[in-house]
């Protein structure tokens, strides 16, 4: 080996001990930092929303502005059009969610005592079944109310999250205008701030990051949101009491690939069940549509293989996911997997050139 490779070899294991190092004393000097990490957590959502909002947007206003609009004209008609259409389907669909939601409150108590007779049923016949089948059955039911608590808890955990954050909702439409209007000036400050032998790796790196990035949410948020119309639809054609709550529940659970379907349809189910058996059986078979539907022909048309991700990489993506962040953990999951394959991809070529 040369003493230019041996150089080389040498100052990426001083970059590598270094880097180290400052991860071992931020480690230890955390507590210091505590406030100031309550800060940044205070402004992460807000911010956060704020920019993929903007990410999301920013091709519609580019096209405007290409077409001879100025950029604070095209945002500020964009947003009236926003405000218009969330208007409009508040209008219509406002009151009707709020019926369904008064009427859940109402019918809910009557359905847990349901439940809880049901459950006091099979427990009678548990009893009746041999000493080893009891055993094995009470571990399934400890269980399965476990799994019920934790998702509950997920539940209240966003519930309060959100409501704890409702002030920092109100700046986000603010945050968007201005990052949707100064773009342009956003854009060059950033590139003027970067290092000249940087710009053309990372420019290239930011085309690849939003080629799978951008293709992925916005594909998978179009599917979603179609999940959701076909979902309160079907159901609503069938009776199941709540469509419009079940349907906006299975679109939001759409967005989490592979258990986000089965999560959704999970309500829907018990709900139709808790109505009458035949009831029960034809919402399956409706999910059961809907979901082949999403898969073999929504998904691969509107979203496609834009990730390139192993099916593997994706389910162990969730389940750090989950047990990182919970809900949210699952919704941010294979987003942050896809940005991190393009990363290791571009830092695997800059050091291949060195």
């Amino acid at each position: 080996m040369d003493k230019g490779m041996q150089q080389k070899w040498l100052n990426r294991l001083v970059f590598t001990l270094l880097t180290l190092l400052i991860i071992f004393m931020i480690i230890q000097l955390a507590p210091l930092f505590s406030p100031i990490g309550a800060v940044f957590r205070a402004l992460a959502l807000p911010v956060g929303i704020a920019a993929l909002l903007t990410y999301l947007l920013h091709p519609l206003v580019e096209k405007m502005h290409d077409s001879g609009l100025a950029r604070p004209i095209a945002v500020l008609l964009i947003f009236l059009l926003i405000v218009f259409v969330f208007g409009f389907l508040l209008t219509i669909g406002l009151p009707a969610f709020i019926k369904q939601i008064q009427h859940a409150f109402e019918t809910i108590p009557a359905q847990i005592n349901e439940i809880e007779k049901e459950t006091a049923r099979i427990e009678r016949y548990i009893d009746t079944l041999p000493a080893p089948m009891q055993t094995q059955t009470q571990e399934w039911r400890v269980q399965l109310e476990e799994m019920g608590e934790g998702v509950f808890d997920q539940v209240e955990a966003v519930a309060l999250f959100l409501i704890k954050s409702l002030f920092s909702f109100i700046v986000i439409p603010f945050l968007v205008f201005f990052l949707l209007k100064d773009h342009e000036l956003i854009r060059k400050l950033s590139w003027y701030l970067t290092p000249r032998r940087w710009r053309d790796p990372l420019k290239r790196y930011i085309k690849d990051v939003d080629h799978t990035f951008g293709s992925y949410i916005r594909g998978q948020l179009l599917v979603s949101l179609s999940v959701f119309i076909i979902s309160t639809i079907g159901l609503w054609l069938l009776g199941v009491p709540y469509p419009i709550l079940l349907g906006l529940f299975m679109g939001a659970m759409d967005l989490i690939p592979y258990f986000g379907p089965f999560i959704g349809a999970v309500p829907a189910v018990i709900i139709a069940f808790l109505q009458s058996w035949q009831l029960g059986i034809a919402t399956i078979i409706l999910i059961f549509v809907i979901q082949q539907i999403e898969g073999n022909i929504l998904s691969p048309v509107i979203v496609g293989k834009t990730l390139h991700l192993h099916p593997a990489l994706i389910i162990l993506a969730l389940l750090v996911g989950v047990e990182v962040g919970g809900f949210i953990g699952m919704l941010i999951a294979v987003p942050v997997l896809a940005i991190g394959k393009v990363t290791l991809v571009h830092l695997r070529l800059h050091f291949m050139k060195d």
